[in-house]
């Protein structure tokens, strides 16, 4: 049993040290750039970096926190790991990003990496998800109600687009820790006083 399990834990393992990584803060780090958890909302993420550091940095840090998410769950999947243990892997690289061991467990939000651990465990969850926040986002022009939204209907979407339900609690989790995330958000939102991107 216990070496059944090896393979599968230290890939957990891995994908959380993987999720770790925080590129926007090495990324702004290599461009002599302030620490992005010092600017503006205080995320490392793509739409903060976005403020202070451009649209190409930005980007580049939003395609590498996709990515994140994607690669521990595609080495889950090309060793032939079930379901569930591709919902847990994409869990641990989204829990990295949130907690980063490398930076004093001061992490983003893991939008961007959340949604790259669905688009390697299921394309049409992800797919749907993603539809979510952009038809948010065209209504509303906010960044954080989008990805609130979004988050808030991926547990829904589960039910019809993953087959394991263990692999659905973990996408459940991954949803209430978004929200959760952007619980600042949230009260500004309720305030009225969120801003348009």
């Amino acid at each position: 049993m216990l070496e059944t399990l090896t393979l599968p834990i230290a890939l957990l393992i891995a994908a959380y040290l993987i999720g770790s990584l925080s590129s926007a803060i090495v990324l702004c780090k290599l461009a002599g750039l302030p620490d992005p958890r010092s600017q503006g909302s205080g995320n490392p993420g793509a739409t903060n970096v976005l403020r202070f550091g451009g649209k190409k940095l930005a980007a580049t840090v939003l395609v590498i926190d996709v990515v994140k998410g994607v690669i521990p769950v595609v080495i889950a999947m090309s060793l032939g790991l079930d379901q569930a243990w591709l919902a847990a892997t994409a869990l641990a690289a989204f829990l990295g990003h949130l907690y980063p061991l490398f930076f004093q467990f001061k992490g983003g939000k893991g939008v961007a990496t959340a949604l790259g651990g669905f688009l390697a465990l299921s394309l049409p969850l992800a797919g749907m998800i993603l539809v979510t926040w952009i038809a948010v986002f065209k209504i509303s022009r906010i960044s954080s109600l989008s990805a609130i939204l979004a988050a808030s209907m991926a547990p829904i979407y589960s039910l019809w687009m993953i087959d394991s339900i263990a692999a659905r609690w973990m996408v459940l989790i991954m949803a209430i820790l978004l929200v959760y995330r952007h619980r600042g958000n949230i009260e500004r939102l309720i305030a009225g006083e969120e801003a348009k991107s």
